[in-house]
């Protein structure tokens, strides 16, 4: 063999032997990390990991905000387009009394679009309160709005006239009836 080739060959194995020592060194040094760089290893993957999920909170936030937005201008969207035809029937109501001749026509139209009305509101869960007169006064479904001297005795704390019917919808009291009561 002439020198060059020899002269190749130990480049070579040189080559492969510091890479060798290279690879063993970087090893060497992972293994032996001082407990400061591990720490500061894994402060770096929590901020990391800590960052990403306040991301994930923050997206979350604000898409959770926008739809309670959206569904605040939509709430009242569905008893709307139900009311929708009584409005109907009302402008039609309107034109009829204008020309109408016969009373008693024009109140059973309107007598019949009340009616609708009220059967609308029943399936959207609304419910008038029951007849307050005679009863005791009860703060969580009345408002006195008045208190009279009792006619009897038996009156004294009652219901003595609903001036305004109340209201519950699905079961909570959104107007309560206001009633004059007996003192």
């Amino acid at each position: 063999m002439s020198t060059k080739e020899e002269e190749k060959e130990e480049k070579i194995v040189v080559n492969e032997n510091q890479q060798q020592l290279e690879a063993e060194i970087a090893d060497n040094e992972k293994e032996n990390l001082s407990v400061e760089e591990e720490l500061e290893i894994k402060l770096k993957e929590a901020n990391d990991k800590f960052l990403r999920l306040y991301s994930d909170f923050e997206n979350f936030r604000k898409r959770t905000q926008k739809e309670k937005l959206d569904l605040y201008k939509t709430a009242g969207e569905e008893i709307i387009t139900a009311l929708l035809p009584i409005l109907d029937d009302f402008e039609r109501a309107n034109k009829a009394i204008e020309d109408a001749k016969d009373i008693k026509s024009v109140k059973e139209g309107i007598k019949l679009v009340h009616e609708k009305l009220l059967n609308v509101l029943k399936q959207k869960g609304l419910e008038a309160a029951k007849s307050a007169v005679g009863e005791p006064f009860n703060v969580e479904f009345h408002e006195a709005i008045t208190q009279v001297p009792a006619p009897s005795k038996k009156q004294i704390g009652k219901v003595i006239d609903e001036v305004e019917k109340g209201y519950s919808l699905n079961g909570k009291v959104i107007r309560y009836t206001k009633v004059v009561v007996g003192q």
